[in-house]
């Protein structure tokens, strides 16, 4: 819809708010609410507001920044009581350039540029998470594993309510379930382009929060909130389409995957080091990418290896379309739309060095965390960084995160995850007073 058509459909849909939602460079949705009278004006003029107050947008001394609606972002959202639309925007100076702190923007500028060679990007995203009994304790609801039915299970119900606003969304699912942890579930979207997907997954993240607040359970996305059981994953499928056709497949391949398939799988684990910690951009994220909880470790990957970074789905007779690569290392915590920037890149960037993709890790050792470390070596298999700091140390040294994100967003994402480095670095944690407190 352009802006007179969405004018008219808030009008058939009596909407009475309009919400502008956008995010911080860590991906923590803002919004600011306006009614339906300021609604064209905010198509013409935009909306200020101040961007020094958000994290990782304008100094003190620039900090006037103007929102925009996109109206093809017009959405219902079915959780409110009153009539309330939100529309995602685009972040503007007030000279009217756009802003180069929108990691939104950065998502979108990626896109322009492989769109110059007929390329789309299509993702689709498994979400895991977790519900709890509060925020303030993260007690189980449920001692339930992978794909288990419990009747009258809580969890459950959350779950399939939010999958059935999913449909009044537009956001069509094609599969939930209960996870591998207690009380842990995913839901799986169907693929869309990237841009689109990343929009569909801040408006899922929020919806999953509101359904189980309004049963009086809590929704995190956490990473790693349990010790001793699985952490939180955000697998990603991507393809490249050109000319309405899957750029990754080639039915003459023993693997299905076309050159560009290949070369683009090569750039992801030749930068996956570089690009983690914005994939896994919390001190919490590398609790969850440890040896033994399905949370891939080594960078490697295969078809039927699922401890492989990146996995190859079986190819399936007259589905060329949904031939695709998955990427399993992000969590569900990052910013969807620098995330799926630096994958992009990443891959892109493969196919632009036209790099060879190694053999997959496809031995009877099919968990590679069984393999020796002789076998490791043997096979070339490298190790994905241990903590956020030696993540943001090879993302300090990128130049291909640095020119994918932009000066700005790259700048002060890293100055960012510095401070919560040094925050957690000096705080005492209670495994030290256990430990330490009764010997020392």
């Amino acid at each position: 819809m352009d802006n007179n058509e969405v004018l008219k459909q808030v009008r058939v849909d009596r909407v009475q708010f309009v919400e502008l939602w956008f995010v911080d460079i860590l991906g923590q949705l803002k919004t600011v609410t306006i009614t339906t009278d300021e609604l064209e004006k905010a198509f013409d003029e935009g909306i200020g507001f101040d961007g020094s107050s958000i994290e990782g947008f304008a100094r003190i001394y620039e900090s006037d920044l103007v929102l925009k609606p996109e109206p093809d972002t017009y959405l219902v959202l079915p959780w409110s009581k009153l009539p309330t639309v939100r529309f995602f925007c685009s972040i503007y100076t007030p000279e009217g350039k756009f802003y180069d702190g929108d990691s939104r923007y950065a998502l979108k500028r990626y896109l322009e540029k492989i769109k110059e060679n007929g390329y789309t990007m299509n993702v689709g995203p498994e979400l895991e998470y977790f519900y709890f009994k509060t925020p303030e304790n993260p007690g189980l609801i449920d001692q339930s594993t992978y794909f288990d039915f419990i009747p009258a299970d809580i969890g459950s119900q959350v779950r399939n309510e939010t999958v059935s606003l999913c449909a009044k969304m537009g956001m069509k699912v094609e599969a939930a379930h209960h996870e591998v942890a207690p009380s842990q579930h995913e839901i799986d979207v169907r693929y869309a382009d990237a841009l689109k997907m990343a929009d569909m997954m801040v408006t899922l993240k929020v919806l999953i929060k509101q359904v189980a607040a309004e049963h009086g359970i809590y929704a995190t996305f956490m990473p790693k909130p349990l010790f001793g059981h699985n952490g939180s994953g955000l697998h990603i499928h991507q393809s490249l389409f050109k000319d309405g056709k899957n750029a990754f497949f080639d039915e003459k391949d023993p693997n299905y995957l076309s050159s560009i398939a290949k070369s683009y799988t090569a750039g992801i684990l030749k930068y996956i080091r570089e690009i983690t910690s914005i994939c896994n951009q919390w001190v919490n994220s590398y609790k969850r990418l440890v040896p033994g909880f399905e949370a891939p470790v080594y960078i490697s990957w295969g078809r039927k290896n699922r401890s492989a970074l990146v996995r190859v789905p079986i190819y399936k007779p007259g589905k060329e379309s949904a031939s695709r690569i998955e990427l399993r290392s992000p969590d569900p915590a990052c910013n969807m739309y620098l995330a799926f920037t630096v994958i992009l890149a990443a891959g892109y960037a493969g196919i632009d060095e036209n790099l060879k993709l190694p053999e997959p890790v496809e031995t009877d050792i099919t968990d590679i965390y069984e393999m020796t470390a002789e076998e490791k070596a043997k096979n070339s298999i490298e190790t994905l960084p241990g903590s956020l700091i030696e993540a943001i140390h090879e993302t300090e040294k990128s130049k291909l995160v640095r020119d994918a994100l932009g000066e700005h967003i790259f700048t002060k994402f890293i100055e960012n995850k510095k401070i919560e480095w040094d925050k957690y670095r000096i705080c005492v944690s209670q495994y030290e007073l256990e430990n330490y407190f009764p010997v020392l």
